[in-house]
């Protein structure tokens, strides 16, 4: 069983998710909060599998949530935490990057997508939305200015590398493994040493450092 907690300060978002979630087999929803610094006490509490924080709340917003929840501290179990979101908050969503979110939702996202993301976070990966992330990470290629040095320090090979690439522009694993022609399994075993060499978290960081790093290419990114 899936536990989650939900945290957005709008009651009408709350209990849509909520809704959603207790539909879905094998997804309860064991807390509701509304606002940042109720959603840290809960999940801390009732240790739920995934969190879904707002970024916008009072008293504590998603960035603290991420931070709090998400973070590496001593004492305190990880808890993996999706973002809701909106189009005009990238800069927010870059922290929440950094502070080890594992997905991203918007809003208006229809109710297929809020459940994958949950299955996703719980399982410790990460949806990466085409609709989101993609041009959300697009911009950190401008941002920080990775280097072939940098990317070759991290020791990926050629299919490493292409593979990186092709997680950060939303590609499912499925669709990895029919485009160059490997089997599901082997590009799971791809994905565990990507992420080992660049020490990433989960999917999402392996996104960011291919974004980060340029290794993303015109082919790889869908119209």
């Amino acid at each position: 069983m899936i536990d989650v907690v939900i945290a957005d300060d709008q009651e009408l978002v709350r209990t849509g998710f909520e809704m959603i979630l207790d539909a879905q087999p094998g997804i309860r929803v064991v807390g509701v909060a509304r606002d940042g610094v109720e959603c840290v006490e809960l999940a801390r509490r009732l240790r739920p599998a995934v969190v879904l924080a707002d970024i916008r709340m009072p008293r504590m917003d998603g960035l603290e949530v991420t931070r709090a929840l998400a973070g590496e501290r001593p004492g305190e179990p990880v808890v993996n935490v999706v973002v809701i979101t909106t189009f005009d908050q990238d800069d927010y969503v870059r922290d929440a990057l950094r502070y080890g979110a594992c997905g991203f939702l918007l809003k208006d996202a229809p109710p297929a997508l809020l459940v994958e993301a949950v299955r996703a976070a719980s399982h410790g990966d990460a949806l990466i939305s085409p609709a989101v992330t993609v041009r959300l990470l697009r911009g950190l290629q401008h941002g920080f200015g990775g280097s072939e040095e940098h990317r070759a320090a991290a020791g990926l090979s050629s299919r490493e590398t292409e593979i990186a690439g092709l997680v950060a522009v939303g590609r499912t694993n499925q669709e990895i493994a029919e485009e160059l022609f490997l089997s599901l399994s082997s590009v799971k075993t791809y994905l565990a040493r990507i992420q080992a060499k660049v020490e990433a978290r989960n999917r999402v960081e392996i996104a960011a450092w291919a974004w980060e790093n340029g290794v993303v290419t015109s082919r790889d990114q869908r119209p």
